[in-house]
């Protein structure tokens, strides 16, 4: 972003402002502009960091009282000379533009001596270098903003955690029977996971974030893990808005039969996986 050109550029048509716009004005002119051009806001615009990049450079030299200044009348002098310009002919034209040059590469020595955009870029280096307080809040207002319009999933993982609890002695080495790989496996069966964590102070403790809320009720209505240890489930922040309600202990007879077959399902299942997590334990 180095080339940007300050000196070159009309900032306050950039912003679509007046020229004497104040600060509060140029701030609201940044916003809208920089809410336009986001990358967030132009996933498909290549160039969209870079306009973003640019308009805080613009805010920068333009809510600083010393950059403005000398923005400001580098402008003026470059309007000044356009208009000049276009009223010589060729032959003056090129005359004006001989003698200008011959006073430039004169020119030296102290400040004064500089031209408005030799002082105008020192005050945008000193501005690279201070940083700008005013814009960097800007930039958090315009984040914030976009953060609160982009719209949100309905299920949002970490405000619906699930703690996970089982027997185990504070001393007993193998945490109750229980891995994190042990407990991936029987989670996983219900849906993607998007974190899972023993807690490292306290033994028969986990907690687990699934990516869908579908999975994360499947799991804590139906899982039991190890069944000489079974697995308890809580959730954090209470039960999810519409999560379904867990089936009641007291099981008509009509349904005892698919119950208990399901049951058997899992069981049997959960044996395989406890018989093939062993074999790969002995081939390792």
């Amino acid at each position: 972003m180095e080339d940007l050109k300050i000196e070159e550029m009309d900032l306050y048509e950039i912003l679509e402002i007046e020229f004497g716009s104040t600060a509060e004005q140029i701030k609201k002119a940044y916003r809208k502009k920089a809410l336009q051009c986001h990358p967030d806001k132009n996933p498909d615009d290549p160039n969209a960091a870079k306009k973003f990049h640019q308009l805080s450079k613009i805010l920068e030299v333009l809510t600083d009282v010393k950059a403005r200044e000398a923005y400001d009348r580098v402008l003026k002098g470059r309007k000044e000379a356009a208009i000049r310009h276009r009223e010589l002919d060729g032959k003056r034209r090129k005359l004006k533009e001989d003698l200008e040059e011959r006073e430039r590469l004169a020119a030296g020595g102290g400040y004064k001596h500089k031209s408005e955009a030799q002082k105008l870029r020192e005050e945008i280096e000193r501005l690279r270098k201070e940083g700008s307080k005013q814009v960097e809040e800007e930039i958090q207002n315009i984040l914030r903003t976009i953060h609160e319009e982009t719209p949100k999933s309905e299920w949002d993982s970490s405000n619906n955690r699930i703690k996970i609890k089982w027997n185990s002695e504070k001393k007993d080495p193998n945490n109750g029977g229980y891995t994190r790989d042990l407990l991936h496996r029987f989670l996983s069966k219900y849906g993607d996971i998007q974190a899972l964590v023993l807690s490292p102070k306290r033994k028969g403790s986990a907690l687990v974030e699934f990516k869908e809320q579908k999975a994360a009720e499947m799991a804590v209505e139906l899982e039991v893990g190890l069944p000489e240890n079974p697995l308890r489930f809580e959730w954090i922040n209470g039960a999810p808005q519409g999560a379904h309600k867990p089936k009641s202990d007291l099981i008509k007879d009509s349904d005892f039969e698919s119950v208990t077959l399901m049951n058997l399902r899992r069981a049997e299942e959960r044996k395989k996986l406890i018989e093939q997590m062993m074999a790969d334990e002995d081939e390792s």
